[in-house]
């Protein structure tokens, strides 16, 4: 009878699934196969422990040049006290490094520590015929000397079953007797996607078409978890198609992941078709991303096949993978789970969570002053650049409904400490110009992680301690100034060092040939026209403020002043979808995404550094980038930036 369940808690889900396949005989390696031991053996997991079939070495060899001798025959060698040996055997036996030590010889003598007694005291010669050598110091038994068995002894355990081939291993075995080994057969995995929206990679895109990209994701990890996987065509939404599709897949492979399309319905539609070939367990977890998960067992001709329903958007379906799939092919090859190391970490910025669901929160991390602080990125389940950016997740477990800001959360790191010390991390405002810095900073063995934070946001994590720099534009209404101000209300205790980036251009976007002719912010106003906005708190948002104030215009009357992007580019893409009709936007983000752009302001972009990391080594490359010809004519090609300003110190406090 089918376990038909919706949103049930994490580890139950898991449970049902485990208990399932105890039940099918399928919670255990599936299988074993003998290889060669090459090159290809890499990455495969023992089925059966290594032991050595021989020691390593085989004899006693000359771990140097030089000579074998009796070490007790040069006792009482000394500087002034030398002593002569004949080459010859049972004296002194000339040996290359490896070579096997004569049975009568238990030292050997480094030939740098040999003189030669022949007539032109060449030591080659008396390598080469019978000659004499005289030494100056004795050698103790077993000197310079690979005694047998010193890295391996015949008979010892050299890897346990279980253990993922390195490199280093492959020598090992080949070291210890083997040509072959015993491995885990790796489990085949069968990836349907299905959706009638769904299009190829290279497909020339319509309105409303999807580009297919998932299952490429899904087989990569796969791949990277020890799997085989099988990608198969995409499958529209014809139930008996998909049908046929999931039974054919059931015939050779152990594991089938139907992803579904994002179109309404497909949820269930995906629960019908594992309930007509078999057992469904879990229809929907508690979890976040990843929720309408769903899992199952198909049934064809006796056999018995898991299944799992993965998501639609691109963050669900890996994280659904690295969830459920990887603890189950940790289990059929035999290791141990993939475990990413966890610190505590401080997090710069409120987030909230659902209250009964697990939350995977993706994250931007790096060491700020010693400690190690994380932003979250974007939440959106089909944003998978925040999978790309993320260097950490961050799980908030059901029952907390988020965590505070500067709240003590476990992260578990996509990246090693030494990468996040090397981390330059700027909360702030968005500009363009600072994924082009990054870019340049590869270079200089530097990470910059941005987090959109706006201009004040960025103010409230210097003044926190939790930034190295941040990006700010906000322009001061009673003086026309910029950031200066703010900069003395929000961290009037920490010394700062302001550094112009750029100049900048802000203006309207509107979609190609401007359809509603919007011209001004006058015409926002209009009952045609819908605005979007960026957040409170970012300096876009403090400028037009200032702007609808010159010209008496209130925002009330402004259809979507309350709609907000965290981005400039966000803004941008919602005027290009239709979202909007017009948002405010620096020029680069209109020409981004082929917008028409309509000039307003010019304004200036400058960098807030604490005094503390400004001078530190870690910025140094920044700065160095800031004044480097090639950055500031690659910011030049970007609309509407002037780079006269850029590196110019506006402001430097003393400590």
């Amino acid at each position: 009878m089918s376990i038909y369940l919706h949103d049930i808690p994490l580890s139950t889900a898991q449970d049902h699934l485990k208990q399932s396949l105890e039940a099918a005989g399928l919670w255990q390696v599936l299988g074993s196969e003998t290889i060669k031991l090459d090159e290809n053996a890499l990455g495969r997991v023992l089925a059966e422990p290594i032991w050595a079939s021989i020691s390593s070495p085989h004899y006693h060899a000359s771990a140097m040049d030089g000579f074998a001798v009796i070490s007790e025959n040069t006792s009482g060698a000394g500087p002034s006290t030398p002593l002569t040996f004949p080459v010859e055997a049972e004296s002194a036996h000339y040996v290359d490094t490896g070579d096997p030590l004569p049975e009568w010889a238990n030292a050997v003598i480094p030939i740098e520590n040999i003189e030669s007694l022949d007539e032109n005291n060449n030591i080659t010669q008396a390598i080469q015929r019978p000659a004499s050598i005289r030494i100056r110091a004795a050698v103790a038994p077993w000197s310079h000397i690979r005694p047998l068995g010193e890295d391996i002894v015949a008979t010892q355990l050299v890897l346990p079953s279980g253990h993922t081939l390195r490199p280093v291993d492959l020598g090992a075995v080949a070291a210890s007797g083997h040509q072959e080994i015993n491995v885990a057969r790796k489990p085949r995995v069968a990836i349907l996607p299905t959706g009638t929206e769904l299009v190829p990679i290279g497909s020339k895109l319509k309105s409303g078409d999807i580009l297919e990209y998932n299952s490429l994701v899904l087989a990569a990890q796969i791949k990277t978890m020890g799997g085989e996987p099988k990608r198969y065509p995409i499958t529209k939404d014809d139930f008996d198609l998909i049908c046929n599709n999931v039974l054919d897949a059931a015939k050779d492979h152990d594991l089938i992941l139907l992803n579904a399309g994002s179109s309404a319905g497909m949820e269930d539609f995906s629960s019908k078709v594992v309930e007509k070939l078999g057992q469904l367990l879990v229809h929907g977890v508690a979890v976040r991303p990843g929720h309408p998960v769903i899992l199952g067992i198909i049934n064809r001709e006796g056999k018995q096949v898991p299944i799992i329903g993965v998501p639609g958007y691109p963050v669900s379906a890996a994280l659904t993978t690295e969830i459920f799939v990887e603890p189950l092919m940790a289990k059929w090859l035999g290791r141990r789970p993939f475990e990413l190391p966890t610190e505590e970490a401080k997090l710069t910025r409120k987030i909230t969570s659902p209250a009964g669901d697990a939350d995977y929160v993706r994250v931007a991390a790096g060491m700020v002053g010693g400690n190690l602080l994380v932003a979250p990125l974007s939440r959106g389940a089909g944003v998978i650049t925040s999978l790309v950016q993320a260097d950490g997740l961050v799980v908030l477990p059901p029952g907390v409904q988020g965590m505070e800001a500067g709240g003590k959360v476990h992260v578990r790191l996509y990246r090693s400490k030494s990468e996040l010390e090397r981390t330059i991390l700027c909360i702030g405002s968005h500009d363009l110009i600072l994924d082009l810095m990054a870019q340049f900073l590869t270079e200089s063995d530097r990470r910059l992680v941005s987090a959109n934070a706006g201009s004040q946001g960025g103010l409230i994590a210097i003044k926190r301690g939790e930034a190295h720099m941040a990006g700010s534009h906000l322009l001061d209404p009673e003086n026309g100034e910029y950031n200066i101000s703010y900069i003395r209300r929000f961290v009037p205790d920490v010394p700062i060092k302001l550094v112009t980036l750029a100049g900048r251009e802000q203006g309207l976007a509107v979609r190609r040939g401007n359809p509603k002719a919007v011209h001004g912010l006058n015409d926002i106003t209009r009952a045609d026209v819908q605005f979007i906005n960026r957040q409170r708190g970012s300096g876009t948002r403090v400028l037009l403020d200032y702007h609808l104030n010159q010209l008496g215009i209130s925002p009330d009357l402004i259809h979507g002043y309350h709609q907000e992007e965290y981005t400039h580019l966000g803004v941008a893409a919602a005027v290009a979808s239709g979202r909007a009709t017009c948002g405010l936007v620096i020029a680069a983000a209109a020409q981004a995404l082929d917008l028409d752009f309509i000039p307003l302001f010019q304004e200036r972009y400058d960098l807030v550094f604490p005094q503390e990391y400004a001078n530190s080594q870690l910025l140094a490359p920044l700065f160095d980038l800031l004044a480097a010809p090639g950055f500031r004519t690659a910011v030049s090609k970007l609309a509407g930036y002037d780079v006269s300003m850029t590196g110019n110190v506006v402001l430097d406090d003393k400590f």
